[in-house]
């Protein structure tokens, strides 16, 4: 992977962050990284391998909106960590299976099925609603109420 690349690919993504106010995905897509280096070493590597031949590639070629990328490679991620489900949580709060791309405004979570693991976050609305705040703070953030 050039480091020319991976620049584009950056250039481009940055792009569709300032015109859409979307928010930049690739800080808690690192943490996951980190989380799957360490606990699966062979589902790391797979996702090193899509990273560097396959998201920064059509990113940069603009063969792919990076954000659409990006929020594949995170539940590409997820579900390396912790197999399950991914939903998008509409403003209502309501959840709806996932299919890419997801509407800008759905908050998208990747549910385990080993239920006691959180729900892992895929992609952020650029502002969240009541409904979907409160679904982030109890699937993500795991705060109740008393």
């Amino acid at each position: 992977m050039s480091e020319d690349r991976t620049a584009e690919a950056d250039r481009r993504l940055q792009e569709v962050l300032e015109s859409s106010g979307a928010r930049d995905p690739r800080e808690f897509y690192r943490n996951r990284l980190r989380e799957l280096k360490s606990a699966d070493a062979s589902a790391y590597s797979a996702a090193v391998a899509y990273y560097k031949d396959r998201l920064i590639p059509e990113i940069a070629a603009g063969s792919v909106d990076p954000l659409i990328a990006w929020a594949e490679y995170g539940r590409m991620l997820a579900e390396s960590l912790a197999p399950g489900r991914t939903v998008s949580i509409d403003t209502t709060g309501c959840a709806h299976s996932y299919e890419s791309p997801a509407s800008p405004d759905r908050l998208v979570l990747h549910l385990p099925r080993n239920q006691g693991v959180r729900a892992l976050l895929v992609s952020l609305p650029a502002t969240l609603s009541p409904a979907q705040r409160a679904t982030y703070d109890v699937l993500i953030s795991g705060k109740q109420r008393t």
